[in-house]
């Protein structure tokens, strides 16, 4: 799908045709949108073709008069195992003379907030500083999910004293990997945009300096948090697969406890079931009570040894 933008006295509006100065959003780009961003529009076509990479790592180039910036985005969902997941990936920016073309392989949160306007301050016709003000959402948004990692994590080790089961530590398992994929994702990030600062890629204004200043000290960070939670979380991941093998043991000892003192009574009353033995007291109840006094005992000592 191909949308057309542009900021129009301060506010985003859709047009129906592309015009010089808009934003050109392309989602998912079917064959035929394909071949008119490349005859029609002028795309480099390797460019084009990297922007639609899942695997593609962020990096900024330059090919005559267009620059490719690619970028790490960061992404939430709940898997089909109920499993809440973070990952990244890849947002195309292209940048020609007069037009900002995005692109990516499916719906983009960050897109779709500047759609909707939740993302202020938006100026097409102006195209380094709208590339740099996605940045700096993108980088907001790996913050958000840093935090919301932290608050799952704290939320699962409320729960870590009980857990006998696999799904919170498959919660936990999958929280470590989303710590490493942004960890490699914002240093990547990192980078891409000392590449920029440079002013060798993409041309520099005095107001643009300072925006990307804030977005490397945004980015920043962001790696330090990723690189902190990623260290509590790799202990504490360790120490959630010792606390489930705990208390599995403490579950099979309660267990073996139970069936040894159930095990007494049943060997009494089995040898004094017996007809082919003379035992004392069989025409009594007195192994009744030998039977429960066997039993105390055994559940004593155990008891005993259990507190030591």
């Amino acid at each position: 799908m191909i949308s057309y933008y542009k900021t129009v006295a301060n506010r985003l509006i859709e047009l129906d045709s592309i015009t010089p100065g808009c934003w050109v959003s392309v989602v998912d780009p079917t064959a035929q949108e394909r071949k008119m961003l490349i005859d029609t529009y002028g795309l480099d076509s390797d460019f084009l073709k990297s922007s639609l990479d899942e695997e593609e790592s962020s990096r900024v180039e330059q090919e005559e008069d267009q620059t490719l910036i690619i970028v790490d985005t960061a992404v939430s969902e709940v898997d089909k195992d109920d499993t809440l997941v973070f990952y990244t990936m890849p947002l195309g920016i292209i940048l020609t003379n007069h037009y900002v073309f995005t692109i990516s392989f499916r719906e983009n949160k960050i897109i779709d907030d500047v759609v909707s306007g939740r993302i202020r301050n938006i100026q097409t016709q102006f195209r380094t500083q709208f590339v740099l003000r996605l940045m700096m959402n993108i980088t907001a948004s790996f913050l958000v999910y840093l935090k919301q990692i932290d608050k799952t994590s704290s939320a699962m080790q409320r729960k870590l004293h009980g857990a006998m089961k696999n799904h919170e530590l498959m919660q936990m398992l999958e929280l470590e990997k989303s710590l490493i994929y942004f960890s490699t994702s914002l240093k990547s990030n990192d980078v891409t945009m000392n590449k920029i600062l440079r002013g060798r890629v993409v041309k520099l204004y005095e107001e643009d300096q300072d925006l990307l200043e804030d977005v490397l000290i945004e980015l920043k960070q962001a790696q330090e948090m990723a690189s902190i939670y990623s260290g509590i979380l790799s202990g504490v991941v360790d120490a959630f697969g010792s606390v489930i093998s705990n208390n599995l043991n403490i579950v099979m000892w309660r267990l073996t406890m139970v069936t040894i003192i159930l095990a007494i009574p049943t060997m009494v009353f089995s040898f004094y079931g017996m007809n082919t033995l003379d035992l004392p007291g069989a025409e009594h109840t007195w192994f009744t009570l030998l039977s429960l006094l066997l039993t105390a005992i055994v559940a004593f000592v155990l008891f005993k040894y259990k507190k030591k």
